[in-house]
């Protein structure tokens, strides 16, 4: 994505770059998260070479749809949930599984249906008549990543199962909480809302997925390439780990420590608070969804093999991170915009920070 070339006014943001360097790039001492400029670009290589071959991994398995693997492994680096929401039969469950077997982790499957039970994923306590007490018998979400298949299947009551886990990274059953796995992820697909024996995720459900994405059908070339290919064998069957946990909880610190400038987090915050004063929408971003914002950020600058962000990674994730929180007045419905519509829109209104420029000598601006 390009960015938008507008002037800051008079003394915005100036001085906070010093000549001739790339704007929002870390000039001193290490970046937040404590990692050093030179550990930082040893480990920024390891996390492109490992996130290209999980990369490749997957589009083995889902095949023509590069920007869709890209958006699932920035919210795996940005300790996020992904939320894959299609018509049946685009490959949802094939992306979500073809990534948790790219490593070599703990999986687990739900399938969600209208009479899976709260306790049915958390686990539950049993009576154990040996030692005259009760014994908890974890669930499947107990597991590093957790693929959640037609998760607006199941009632309300179950899908905010998932609530707890997801934002604190736990389970309380009865009196007791037990920590989950980490890293912890939750890929979750469901149908469209229109479509018979759903339940929409409500407000609060959907403000937990750090990312939304459609998978859409394939372009005719890809759609041959896949008849030709996925024809006689299934694909996930092959498919071996080419990484591990470890290495991602390593790849996941290595995203914490990039560097963040002080204009480019207040362009976040800015982006956000104008979804609160769109008059098309009801509800908008909230402080979480800055929070997920500002992650994914860097998760998105890392993958481009930078250790600072600047606004286009921004860009890059705010309409998977940002539309499905939104909430559209009945105005808006019924001129048929779409919540990505006011994201652009959004995006388009808020005026890009401007450091120095971007190639400093030549005072070009970086595209």
């Amino acid at each position: 994505m390009t960015s938008r070339t507008q002037p800051a006014t008079a003394g915005e943001y100036a001085g906070e770059q010093a000549p001739g360097e790339p704007p929002y790039h870390h000039t001193g001492g290490s970046p937040a998260g404590g990692v050093t400029s030179g550990h930082q670009g040893h480990s920024l290589g390891e996390l492109q070479e490992t996130t290209r071959r999980i990369a490749a991994n997957v589009e083995r398995v889902l095949v023509g749809k590069p920007d869709v693997v890209r958006v699932a492994l920035v919210t795996l680096l940005a300790e996020g949930h992904l939320l894959v929401e299609d018509v049946p039969g685009v490959g949802k469950t094939s992306l979500a599984k073809a990534l948790a077997r790219s490593i070599d982790c703990t999986v687990s499957r739900i399938q969600f249906t209208p009479d899976l039970l709260p306790s049915d994923v958390t686990g539950v306590s049993i009576y154990n008549r040996q030692t005259g007490g009760f014994e908890f018998r974890p669930g499947p979400v107990f597991a590093n990543i957790v693929v959640g298949d037609e998760i607006n299947r199941a009632s309300p009551k179950t899908q905010s199962a998932l609530l707890e886990c997801m934002e604190e990274q736990q389970v309380t059953v009865d009196t007791s909480t037990y920590r989950l796995d980490d890293p912890f992820m939750v890929i979750a697909t469901q149908n469209p809302i229109e479509m018979e024996g759903t339940y929409a995720l409500p407000e609060a459900q959907r403000d937990r997925f750090t990312t939304r994405v459609s998978i859409g059908y394939p372009d005719q070339q890809a759609e041959l390439a896949m008849v030709d290919e996925h024809s006689g064998h299934n694909p996930l069957a092959d498919l071996e780990p080419v990484s591990d946990a470890a290495t991602v909880g390593r790849l996941i610190r290595t995203v914490r420590g990039v560097h963040m400038a002080p204009e480019v987090r207040r362009y976040a915050v800015e982006l956000a608070a104008t979804t609160r004063q769109v008059p098309e929408i009801r509800l908008g971003a909230s402080p979480r969804a800055t929070l997920q914002l500002v992650r994914a950020a860097r998760a998105q600058a890392a993958l481009s093999g930078r250790d600072y962000v600047v606004p286009d990674d921004l860009h890059a994730v705010a309409i998977p991170v940002l539309a499905h929180r939104l909430v559209l007045t009945t105005e808006a419905h019924a001129a048929r915009r779409s919540a990505t519509d006011v994201v652009r829109a959004v995006l388009n209104r808020v005026a890009v920070p401007q450091g120095a420029p971007a190639g400093g000598a030549n005072g070009q601006v970086r595209r």
